[in-house]
């Protein structure tokens, strides 16, 4: 089976260190891991919770310290991204994790921004950028981190939320969305990972964003799943992710192909891939291996990616396009 062309909504640059890349840079820039080699990092990437990842997340992105690094980083993504498929992302970036390391704000966005610029020409990928905000860090440091942005005239078409979700609910950033929105910018939100379904309610309610990020514990409350139908909320969600977080006991009990068959919009995206044990292909094959979806569920799937993006209307039929051509080399009319 050939690559399934799709958009990938849900994908934390940072998140793609793989542990070659974090090596080379920490060779680069002079920094002392507390690593002995590549196998030592990889067994930490086991996770009892989100937090327990964070910790190593944070960690890890300390060898980011120029432009280079940040390019070299966003490049060793998207060409992992092309050969998966991905012909669209949304590249969500922590621009607060770098400040409070010292890294000048310009120095992060403009090392991945550098790179999405030619991302078209150079990988076959249209691509956008998302400032994620730090929901375990202060409201009003959000606010001047985005009022930053928008005067250094930094290329992001929205927000999102991330990090601890736990005890960090939306309703703490409603400012912070509502200076978003005056600005024109699209809006997104993790939201129902490890936090309860009202999470995702006040997302919706109190923040107004276009989509939800994660999103799987709208299962706890039917209400809920019946208005994500009727409104065709998008979720992106993160199977892998999920799995390796512990938010779900295992794949085979994920909700993901019980939402699509409910008709909610959800999408498949790889989070932070280079931790999670894959990128959105290897997603969409554990799925495909675990509930034998067939080609016209995975098409769905991807079509959703599209509906779901901030892509152009003349890129979502481009790509809406390249779904239908691949379903015919799959024999499906």
């Amino acid at each position: 089976m050939s690559k399934l062309p799709c958009a990938e909504l849900h994908l934390h640059i940072e998140g793609t260190l793989e542990p070659e890349l974090i090596f080379d840079l920490a060779a680069r820039n002079g920094i002392e891991l507390p690593y002995a080699d590549l196998d030592e990092l990889r067994a930490r990437y086991e996770f009892t919770d989100l937090q327990s990842f964070l910790d190593l997340y944070y960690a890890n992105m300390d060898v980011l310290r120029t432009e280079a690094d940040f390019a070299d980083m966003t490049r060793a993504y998207l060409a992992r991204a092309a050969a998966a498929g991905v012909r669209h992302v949304e590249v969500m970036v922590d621009p607060q994790a770098h400040l409070a390391r010292g890294v000048a704000l310009e120095t992060c966005i403009q090392g991945v921004a550098a790179v999405l610029e030619t991302s078209e020409a150079e990988f076959g990928i249209s691509t956008a950028l998302i400032a994620a905000f730090l929901r375990d860090r202060p409201q009003e440091e959000a606010s001047k981190v985005l009022a930053d942005l928008l005067a250094m005239n930094a290329p992001i078409i929205g927000i999102g939320l991330d990090s601890a979700e736990l005890g960090n609910p939306p309703e703490n950033f409603v400012p912070l969305y509502e200076q978003a929105r005056a600005a024109g910018l699209k809006l997104v939100a993790h939201a129902g990972e490890e936090g309860p379904a009202h999470y995702i309610e006040q997302a919706l309610d109190l923040l107004l964003v276009d989509r939800i990020d994660h999103g799987i514990r709208c299962m706890d409350d039917p209400e809920l799943v019946a208005r994500l139908e009727r409104e065709q909320v998008p979720l992106t969600i993160c199977p892998l992710s999920n799995v390796r977080l512990q938010a779900v006991d295992s794949l085979e009990s994920h909700p993901l192909p019980l939402l699509l068959e409910q008709g909610l919009n959800v999408s498949v995206n790889s989070d932070d891939p280079a931790y999670f044990g894959g990128y959105v292909d290897d997603n969409f094959a554990v799925l495909r291996r675990t509930f034998d979806l067939n080609p016209a569920q995975l098409a769905r799937l991807a079509e959703n990616s599209v509906t779901a993006s901030f892509a152009s209307a003349q890129r979502k039929a481009e790509l809406f396009a390249e779904i239908e051509a691949w379903l015919l080399a799959e024999g499906i009319a």
